[in-house]
């Protein structure tokens, strides 16, 4: 889903970019309220906020596995396992009532 709105007469234009530095340095001289009219806005979902928590062991290579997986996803591992945790309560409650 892109958050750039097609381009109109007068609007400044966002190149594409290469590679995540090619972007990285356009924005370094470049302001982005000069391209306020490119974007759309987007909502923002928020977690609840988390008061309880739960402690679990893991042998080294699970962590390491958790670790990785979580990093290619871009979340923190307590939140990967939180986010599957999550899954399979859905998955229970769902089965439990067809």
């Amino acid at each position: 889903m892109s958050m750039r709105k097609p381009r109109t007469k007068g609007t400044p234009c966002i190149p594409e970019f290469g590679s995540y530095a090619e972007e990285a340095r356009f924005w370094d001289t470049h302001d982005t309220t000069d391209f306020e009219a490119a974007f759309t806005p987007v909502h923002v979902r928020v977690a609840k906020k988390l008061s309880d928590g739960l402690t679990i062991r893991l042998d080294r290579e699970a962590l390491s596995k958790v670790r990785a997986a979580a990093h290619a996803q871009g979340v923190r591992p307590g939140t990967l396992i939180r986010i599957w945790v999550l899954e399979r309560l859905e998955q229970e409650e769902a089965s439990a009532h067809p």
